[in-house]
């Protein structure tokens, strides 16, 4: 799974969660909401530690951004891509099929 993180996305997990240089952000599917691709189910961050089985990752400016193997079932078949929306201001998920 390749996972892409937007340089204005990125900016975002900078100012308001906080992440630094050294820390990781994990991805991984979560009950309730909806994707593109998934009904009841929606994407959960946690700034936390990566396991030696990932899924996928990304490294930017010492931030990891990842998701796991054991969440494999959330992301079967699509690339994660991760944007900035202005008018949210939020990031917002965007699944695309391999």
């Amino acid at each position: 799974m390749k996972i892409t993180i937007s340089d204005n996305a990125h900016k975002w997990f900078k100012e308001e969660v906080g992440v630094e240089k050294g820390q990781a952000v994990r991805f991984y599917g979560k009950v309730y909401g909806s994707t593109e691709v998934h009904d009841n189910f929606s994407v959960a961050i946690q700034v936390t530690e990566p396991s030696n089985d990932l899924l996928g990752e990304v490294t930017i400016d010492g931030i990891t951004y990842y998701a796991e193997k054991a969440d494999d079932w959330f992301f079967s078949g699509y690339d994660f891509e991760v944007d900035y929306d202005q008018i949210t201001d939020d990031v917002k998920y965007h699944f695309t099929s391999q």
